[in-house]
């Protein structure tokens, strides 16, 4: 999944701003189009007046010739190249002349204009060049004016140009300045949409570091104050996990009711068998012994089940120390040496406590039985996972039968004692944090026990 669909903040930014930028550019573009249009409309508007002003003011002399009986109002048509001007030219007497007349800004120049005739009144709109190149807008008329002397109509077209810098100067600058400010303003809501989306969904960061604390260890329920559709989602889920933790000790206490109830009539029925070497006393005494690690067995697994809660964790340095003082005194008369590898910080278990002390327990136990005189614990964490070595300087065990004793009721030697429970449990339990237990040589000489964990965040 792409990084924005993946996240519900690049999706709301996303969309918002699209839709921002769509609408802006849209609205921009629409008010330049106004703003062409409008500048567009005055220029030949201006033209139109200059035409008019000048088809009032044509006149013929006495010889026939054009002239012009006032000066036109703008005074740019009389500056030379200034941008504005006008012309009359002859037509339809057999003696066509271009520029006949014309204003004082085209100075010696005579525009060129398409030879089209418009109607009587009519009005076209042409584009031309100028005097200096430059592209003009253009108006033309045609009038017919009567001679005084002879009689004879004078055909004329009357010409008002323009430079179109006078209408494209102002649409860009007017683009320009509008572009700019679109762009802040496109610049300022996008601001405000992040402010919007960081701040919208600042309960949903606040959720989700409550989850990662629970997730961690660090916390057994979520704290803090969430706004009203967030509170009803947050109430629940501490609910959830208040109700979880209930039924979990509920379970724990009943398991343990449970074994303690079957331990009873078991201890019975032991004691009855004791001192009798009849071949019933022997089958009693048998089948109690094997309902005794069933239960262990079981008791534990159930045990191990019911402690995973989110949140768990456990140091293993607190841990291992309470079991070596206790493998010491249990092992007082051997003289064993144990070690631990320095352990870091980060050596943390995630998970329950009395499930690692079950299972570390179990192999140091295993470990000091079998152990000449020295055992060795080593924890390192790598990716996410712990990884516990217990090494021994014993006689080790075939390559063949380290996958047999991790099996229920399997003992490597019965002269030793022990249910052949120990390392199942520990297999067991390993497996529902997710994790691993492998034997393998171990440097002493003796057998190395693997034992690999979550290790909490």
């Amino acid at each position: 999944m792409s990084p924005w669909r993946a996240s519900l903040r690049s999706r709301l930014v996303a969309g918002t701003l699209c839709w921002v930028i769509a609408t802006v550019a849209i609205a921009g573009w629409a008010l330049g189009k106004l703003f062409h249009e409008h500048v567009s409309t005055q220029f030949h508007a201006e033209l139109r007046t200059h035409l008019d002003q000048l088809t009032a003011n044509i006149a013929l002399d006495a010889n026939g010739r054009p002239l012009l009986t006032l000066p036109l109002s703008d005074p740019r048509l009389s500056r030379p190249y200034s941008g504005c001007y006008w012309q009359v030219d002859s037509f339809g007497t057999g003696e066509d002349q271009q520029g006949l007349l014309r204003s004082r800004s085209l100075w010696d120049h005579v525009l060129a204009v398409p030879q089209d005739t418009p109607a009587d009144g009519e009005i076209h709109q042409h584009r031309i060049v100028g005097p200096d190149g430059q592209m003009l807008g253009m108006v033309e008329r045609t009038i017919h004016i009567d001679e005084a002397v002879n009689g004879k109509t004078r055909s004329l077209r009357l010409i008002a140009a323009a430079d179109e810098t006078q209408m494209t100067e102002p649409i860009a600058r007017f683009q320009g300045v509008l572009w700019l400010s679109l762009g802040v303003l496109v610049a300022g809501l996008a601001l405000a949409v992040l402010m919007q989306v960081v701040i919208g969904l600042a309960p949903l960061r606040a959720l989700r570091q409550g989850l990662e604390m629970i997730g961690k260890g660090e916390a057994q329920r979520i704290e803090g104050d969430y706004p009203a559709e967030v509170a009803p989602l947050v109430d629940e889920f501490n609910s959830v996990l208040a109700q979880n933790a209930t039924i979990v000790e509920r379970a724990r206490t009943q398991a343990g009711n449970l074994a303690h109830a079957l331990k009873t009539p078991l201890s019975i029925l032991a004691n009855c068998a004791d001192g009798r070497d009849d071949a019933l006393a022997r089958t009693v005494s048998e089948q109690v012994a094997g309902a005794r690690r069933q239960i262990d067995y079981h008791l534990a697994h159930a045990q191990a089940a019911a402690n995973r809660l989110p949140g768990a964790r456990t140091p293993i340095a607190p841990v291992l120390d309470g079991l070596l003082r206790a493998m010491r005194r249990l092992h007082a008369g051997r003289g064993l040496d144990l070690v631990v590898c320095p352990l870091t910080d980060a050596c943390v278990f995630h998970g329950d406590a009395q499930d690692l002390q079950e299972m570390l327990g179990n192999l140091l136990d295993n470990a000091c039985k079998w152990a000449n005189g020295r055992v060795e614990i080593g924890v390192r964490v790598d990716k996410g996972l712990l990884h516990i070595t217990v090494d021994d300087d014993g006689n080790g065990l075939p390559a063949e039968q380290r996958q047999t004793v991790l099996q229920r009721g399997v003992r490597a030697d019965e002269q030793i004692p022990g249910s052949g429970l120990g390392l199942a449990i520990v297999a067991d339990l390993a497996a529902l944090y997710g994790g691993s237990i492998a034997l393998d040589a171990s440097p002493l000489g003796g057998l190395r026990a693997v034992l690999t964990l979550p290790a909490a965040p």
